[in-house]
């Protein structure tokens, strides 16, 4: 007995896109249609090839395709699962429980470490300290309904932050509550390779490509008030920017 899909699937003789290519669209459209929800389990090569009538071939083919573009993630020895993804538009400020939330994400933090410590020479560049000056420290894991997305490291003043551990999830939503969030924000992105610490860090293998992220924010005054580094799955992160023509 084959499993019902949640769509149909009719070969178009006319497309001059292979076989595998028009599944690997169909099965993506599903996906963004919601069909399939983050982390959820995709039907096996075997269950779509029984289902739709396809050799086991195409189906695989059609996988591999979605694993290339980031729809899917294979996990050894358990199948093929919908990936959390997250798209963040370059020209909006939000913080990463803002955008997970408005795309029915559960957003949480595993916290790594929270304190405070002098400012390092670039810390006190970016934030306009002076030495001796001390930072609040934010080390933590950012995730998405369970999965690990994000390692991330936040340093602000002490003025601005005086207690780490008042900060429950959200940093913007407790630095709004306190007058002191940013209201824009400079970011440098760029790809690195994940070095074993962070590849542990990220559950990810050494080597792959992670997005490296600095951001500085700061007030309406033009104060900085915040650094982060961002340290993204590549996987699960793509960054949106709209650009017009004059």
């Amino acid at each position: 007995m084959t499993t019902k899909l949640p769509f149909e699937f009719k070969p178009d003789e006319k497309e001059s896109s292979p076989l595998y290519m028009q599944l690997a669209q169909k099965l993506a459209q599903a996906i963004r249609d919601g069909h399939y929800q983050a982390d959820e389990a995709l039907p096996s090569e075997r269950v779509l090839s029984e289902s739709l009538d396809l050799s086991r071939v195409t189906a695989r083919k059609a996988i591999d395709r979605l694993v290339e573009q980031g729809l899917i993630i294979r996990k050894r020895g358990s199948g093929n699962y919908i990936a959390p993804k997250l798209e963040q538009p370059l020209s909006r400020l939000t913080s990463f429980s803002e955008e997970l939330q408005q795309r029915g994400f559960k957003p949480s933090s595993r916290w790594l470490t929270r304190g405070f410590s002098m400012a390092a020479p670039d810390e006190q560049l970016s934030l306009g300290l002076k030495t001796g000056e001390r930072v609040a420290r934010l080390e933590r894991l950012r995730l998405a309904d369970s999965v690990v997305m994000a390692y991330e490291v936040s340093v602000l003043p002490e003025s601005v932050l005086p207690d780490p551990h008042a900060v429950a999830s959200s940093l913007y939503e407790h630095l709004s509550a306190n007058g002191g969030a940013p209201v824009r924000a400079l970011q440098h992105i760029r790809a690195i390779n994940a070095e074993p610490k962070l590849a542990s860090l990220l559950e990810v293998p050494v080597g792959q490509a992670v997005l490296f992220i600095t951001r500085v924010g700061y007030l309406e005054s033009g104060h900085a008030v915040e650094l982060t580094h961002s340290y993204c799955r590549s996987d699960y992160y793509d960054f949106v920017a709209e650009m017009r023509r004059e």
